[in-house]
C-alpha cells in the first residue's frame, strides 16, 4: 500500500521533448551532409569544366584538323545522285519537310538532323533508290543518326516511325533498310556536321543565341538545294555565320579568326535562297525557342526589297562633267562640251569681236575719215575682221546669210564707183597718181 501511495508517474512531456530534439538534430545532420555532397559535386563540376577547357585549348587545332579531314571524306557525290533513275531533285523538299517535322516531334538534337541528311545523300550516291523506298531510306537515316547522337530515351522507335509513315512499311522493312544503309556506308557514320563547325566558330565569342539560331535557320534552308549538297560543312558554317551577323547587324570577327575566312561566293549563294524558305522550316524557327529568327529574316528581306524599289524609282543624279583643255598628253579623253552651251536650244552663238579686232576696226575707221577729209578714197589694208551679226540674225539660215553677203558686196561696189581713178591697193612698182 505504501508503495502505491508513494508512486508518482513522471511527466510525459519531458520524454516527448527529448525525442523531438533528437529528431531535429538528426534532420540537421542529414541536411548538412546533403549540402556538403552538393558543394563537393559543384566543385567537381567546376574542376571538370576547367580541365575540359584547358584540354580543348590545347587540342583545339588537332580537333579542327581532324574535323576538316573527315568533312572531305564523308561528302556525298552529287553527280551520282543526278543519274538516279526514279528519284528526282524535286522530290527532295517533300522528304526533308517530313524529316524535319519528325525531328521536331521527337525533340532531337540539331546535329541529328544534319547527320541524317548526310547519311541519306551518301546512301543515294552509292545505291539505286526506288521512288517507293525514298521515305523509308530517310526514316532509316534519321533512326541511325538518333542512335548515334541523342540520348536513348529520345531515339524514336520503329512503331513510332511506322505510325508517322501511315503504316506504309512493315516493321521488318525498317530493320532491313537500317542494316542496308549501314552496310552500304561501311559502318562509317561519323560526319562533322555544320552545327559542330558553328559551335567551333563561336567558341571565343560572347554567347549570342539569336546569331546562332539565324545561322541554323540559313543552314536548314540550304539543305533543300542541290548546290549545297556537296559543299563542305566548314564552308557552309562560316558563310552562314557571316550572313547571319550581317542580317542582324552584328560585328564581324577579326581577320585572324577562323570564322572570318569564309567563301564570299558561298555567302552570296546562300543569300539568294532566303526569299522562299520551306513553310515547315519557317514555322519551326518562328517559335520563341529559336528567337523567332524567321520573322526577323522576313522583315529584313522586305526592307531590302523596299529599298531596292525606291532606288529603281529614283532617277540618278547626273554630276556635271568638267571640260579640261587638251595639253598634248596621250590617253586623255575627248574634251566634253560645256554645260552652259548645251542648254542653248539653237546651237552655238557666234563669237563676238575680240578686243584686238575691235582696235583694228577703230584704226581703220580713223584712217578712212582722215582720207575722206583730204579727198583720198578709202584703201583697205589687208583683210578686215568679220563683223559679229546682230542678235536677231545670229540664227540666220544659209539663204538669208547669202542674201546679206550679196547686199554688202553691192554696197562696197557702189562706194568704189564714186572714185574710179583710185586703185583699191598698190602693187609692186606702182606709184600713186592721185592728188593731195
Amino acid at each position: 500500500m505504501d508503495y502505491h501511495r508513494n508512486y508518482r508517474p513522471c511527466p510525459t512531456f519531458f520524454v516527448e521533448e527529448d525525442y523531438g530534439m533528437e529528431s531535429r538534430i538528426r534532420q540537421e545532420r542529414q541536411a548538412k551532409q546533403e549540402h556538403d555532397k552538393q558543394m563537393a559535386r559543384e566543385r567537381q563540376y567546376v574542376m571538370a569544366d576547367e580541365l575540359s577547357n584547358l584540354t580543348s585549348e590545347q587540342l583545339r587545332d588537332d580537333v579542327l584538323s581532324h574535323m576538316l579531314e573527315m568533312d572531305n571524306q564523308t561528302l556525298p557525290d552529287v553527280e551520282s545522285i543526278d543519274i538516279q533513275t526514279e528519284i528526282q531533285w524535286f522530290m527532295r523538299p517533300y522528304l526533308l519537310d517530313f524529316l524535319i517535322e519528325a525531328h521536331t516531334a521527337f525533340q532531337l538534337l540539331p546535329s541529328t538532323l544534319f547527320l541524317a541528311i548526310n547519311l541519306l545523300d551518301r546512301y543515294c550516291s552509292k545505291r539505286v533508290v526506288y521512288k517507293r523506298h525514298y521515305q523509308l531510306v530517310g526514316c532509316a537515316a534519321l533512326l541511325i543518326a538518333a542512335k548515334y547522337n541523342d540520348k536513348k530515351d529520345r531515339v524514336p522507335t520503329i512503331k513510332e516511325l511506322k505510325s508517322m509513315c501511315c503504316s506504309l512499311y512493315d516493321d521488318d522493312m525498317f530493320t532491313q533498310m537500317e542494316w542496308h544503309v549501314l552496310q552500304t556506308l561501311g559502318w562509317s557514320i561519323g560526319h562533322p556536321t555544320v552545327d559542330a563547325f558553328l559551335q567551333h566558330a563561336v567558341l571565343d565569342d560572347a554567347y549570342d543565341p539569336e546569331v546562332e539560331h539565324m545561322a541554323l535557320y540559313i543552314l536548314e534552308i540550304a539543305l533543300f538545294h542541290r548546290d549545297f549538297v556537296a559543299k563542305l560543312s566548314s564552308e557552309l558554317a562560316r558563310a552562314a555565320l557571316a550572313l547571319s551577323r550581317c542580317i542582324l547587324n552584328r560585328p564581324q570577327p577579326r581577320h585572324t579568326h577562323w570564322s572570318s575566312q569564309y567563301d564570299s561566293m558561298t555567302l552570296v549563294a546562300l543569300s539568294q535562297q532566303l526569299h522562299q524558305p520551306s513553310t515547315v522550316v519557317a514555322r519551326k524557327y518562328a517559335s520563341a525557342h529559336y528567337s523567332r529568327v524567321s520573322k526577323v529574316m522576313e522583315h529584313f528581306l522586305n526592307r531590302q526589297a523596299s529599298l531596292a524599289t525606291y532606288a529603281r524609282c529614283t532617277p540618278p543624279v547626273e554630276t556635271p562633267i568638267e571640260s579640261k583643255p587638251y595639253n598634248g598628253e596621250i590617253g586623255l579623253a575627248t574634251p566634253q562640251k560645256s554645260q552652259q552651251l548645251t542648254a542653248i536650244p539653237h546651237g552655238y552663238l557666234t563669237p563676238p569681236i575680240t578686243p584686238d579686232n575691235e582696235a583694228l576696226v577703230h584704226a581703220h575707221a580713223q584712217m578712212a575719215n582722215h582720207d575722206m577729209t583730204r579727198g583720198i578714197p578709202t584703201v583697205h589694208h589687208g583683210c578686215s575682221p568679220s563683223p559679229a551679226p546682230s542678235a536677231e540674225m545670229q540664227y540666220m539660215n544659209s539663204e538669208a546669210y547669202q542674201q546679206q553677203q550679196e547686199a554688202m558686196y553691192m554696197a562696197q561696189q557702189a562706194a568704189l564707183q564714186q572714185f574710179p581713178m583710185a586703185p583699191t591697193h598698190m602693187g609692186m612698182g606702182q606709184t600713186y597718181q592721185g592728188g593731195m
